[in-house]
């Protein structure tokens, strides 16, 4: 059972609203068809047949296209319950069938197929040219028109989707450049500090270090000498993992005789650069309350960082003023918050400052979920603040948006299948030929799709007016012919009456004699708007056996 349900619904997807809405296309098709077949007399045998086929025809055309169109065009002679289906057949071959040649030569068979067996159903009761005209109308209202219909829709949905997955392409690939051309200049920045920073960062720890030994030097100077020394070890600690960021994207590896003494920078760090600034003589106190959590990577460096950055700005700004350092563990979050009182006196050398380092520690916070305060404190001084959650939640990748101010998904184009550009080339038709052109031979095409129609429904107007005068006499011929004539003779003297024009007269009128057959014609002189003068000629035994005039509406 599964097997043929995936045979049935070929390459699409086929779901349980598509299954409802086959299953609701056929009853609506079964019902209209069985509505047709009643309008022509059909029999019950007819009906169910021309049901069965509907059915069929409706659940195999995804999986036949072109099999299911030239079948429906086929039967419909024969089977009147099934012409409706032909134009949602012909929707469908316009939609499934690749190629112009395949669609062209498929629609070709089922005309062929539909006017020629037209001809053989119809052609001793109607002449075979009008037969012919007629087939041609309906199959190019039925078929051809729909089957049009779905071909350029089916063809729009290509082009778009098209678009769309180049679109996409570019958007990707426009990615992929800026991300190089930042990578690029990532690189050329690290070359640069490690080339710059590194070179002073070495002179200050080669100087420092012969200073140290100096014996001319105090206990407190030897000591504050080692302080910068030690300040500028981690300094070319951090300058080597910043550049390894910088150029890769990964912390760079620290050499294994520097491993014992790796620069800390994370909360644990923080009492080393409390220390550090106490050495230096500066009041600094570090307090921590709550219950130490651990901290996510980011979240942790960020709080060192605000730390650093703090005291940085308490030693440039409010020199020898007592420094305060508390850790606050909170039951979401840290509190990481340094305040400094006064500057003790009037300030040294002017400071150099980037006017980058809140900005930079915001930013920090709020990539991490957080966020900093700073501003002026009570009594004098200044206070940072700053409030990280213990698990740190990235405010997102970064997206590119295209220039309509879209965000590119690449996961939906990827779980796309992708598409054969050079089949959808062939397709859209769009290779070697300009646009002009394109849309001059469509205008074309139109044009003479449309002057060729107007000159088939214009042959079949004529056609209809010149059957039905054949269908009728004047009011001196139906008075010339008597009662008791042969059947013959009268028959030899008036038209064969077979036209749809009459057909379903002859049982209109007064009641027919018994067991007899009638002949219906149309009056040439007495015909209007809504009502037509009949007149019947009834047979029996070879003999007219009556003959009426009787009115009837159209």
């Amino acid at each position: 059972m599964r097997a043929a349900r995936d045979w049935l619904k070929g390459p699409e997807p086929w779901t349980r609203r598509t299954l409802a809405v086959d299953l609701a296309l056929v009853g609506v098709l079964v019902v209209l068809g069985l509505g047709v077949e009643e309008l022509d007399h059909g029999s019950p045998r007819r009906m169910v047949a021309g049901a069965l086929v509907v059915a069929l025809l409706v659940l195999l055309r995804r999986r036949l296209p072109v099999a299911t169109l030239v079948v429906a065009a086929a039967v419909s002679p024969f089977l009147p319950g099934t012409l409706l289906v032909t134009s949602l057949l012909g929707w469908s071959a316009g939609r499934r069938i690749v190629g112009v040649g395949r669609a062209l030569g498929a629609f070709t068979a089922a005309f062929v197929a539909e006017v020629g067996l037209s001809v053989v159903r119809q052609g001793a009761s109607m002449r075979p040219l009008l037969v012919i005209v007629f087939s041609t109308l309906v199959f190019l209202a039925t078929t051809v028109m729909p089957g049009l219909a779905g071909r350029y829709w089916s063809q729009r949905r290509t082009l778009l989707r098209a678009l769309q997955e180049r679109n996409g392409q570019l958007l990707r690939e426009r990615a992929m450049v800026a991300g190089q051309a930042r990578l690029r200049e990532r690189q050329r920045i690290a070359q640069d500090m490690h080339d710059s920073l590194g070179h002073h960062l070495v002179l200050i720890s080669v100087h420092t270090g012969a200073l140290e030994v100096d014996p001319k030097l105090t206990d407190r100077q030897r000591e504050a000498v080692g302080v910068l020394r030690n300040a500028s070890v981690a300094a070319m600690h951090e300058l080597r993992e910043v550049v390894g960021i910088l150029r890769d994207g990964v912390e760079a590896p620290v050499p294994v005789e520097e491993v014992a003494q790796p620069a800390a920078r994370g909360v644990a760090g923080i009492a080393g650069i409390v220390e550090a600034a106490r050495g230096a003589g500066t009041d600094v106190r570090l307090t921590t309350s709550g219950q130490p959590r651990p901290l996510a990577a980011a979240c942790d460096h960020a709080a060192y960082r605000i730390v650093q950055e703090a005291l940085t700005n308490a030693y440039k700004h409010a020199p020898g003023a007592r420094i305060t350092v508390e850790l606050r563990y909170e039951d979401d979050s840290l509190v990481v918050e340094i305040a400094n009182g006064p500057a003790a006196g009037a300030g040294g050398a002017e400071v150099v400052s980037g006017g980058q380092g809140l900005t930079g520690l915001r930013e920090r916070a709020r990539l991490v979920g957080g966020m900093v305060y700073a501003g002026a404190a009570d009594g004098g001084g200044f206070r940072v603040a700053g409030v990280l959650p213990y698990g740190a939640e990235p405010a997102g990748a970064e997206e590119v948006a295209d220039d309509f101010g879209q965000q590119a998904r690449p996961p939906a184009s990827q779980a796309a299948p992708e598409l054969d550009w050079a089949a959808v080339d062939r397709e859209l038709e769009v290779r070697g030929r300009s646009r002009t052109g394109g849309v001059a031979l469509g205008c074309g095409i139109a044009f003479a799709a449309v002057v060729s129609l107007v000159i088939v429904i214009g042959a079949g107007v004529a056609l209809v007016v010149g059957s039905a005068t054949d269908a009728m006499i004047s009011r001196a011929d139906f008075d010339a012919v008597r009662v008791g004539e042969s059947e013959q003779a009268v028959r030899d003297r008036l038209p064969d009456g077979q036209n749809f024009v009459t057909s379903g007269m002859e049982q209109k009128g007064p009641p027919r004699p018994e067991d007899s057959h009638c002949l219906v014609l149309l009056s040439e002189e007495d015909s209007h708007l809504t009502t037509d003068t009949a007149f019947r000629f009834c047979f029996k035994d070879g003999k007219l056996v009556d003959k009426q005039a009787y009115e009837v509406e159209q």
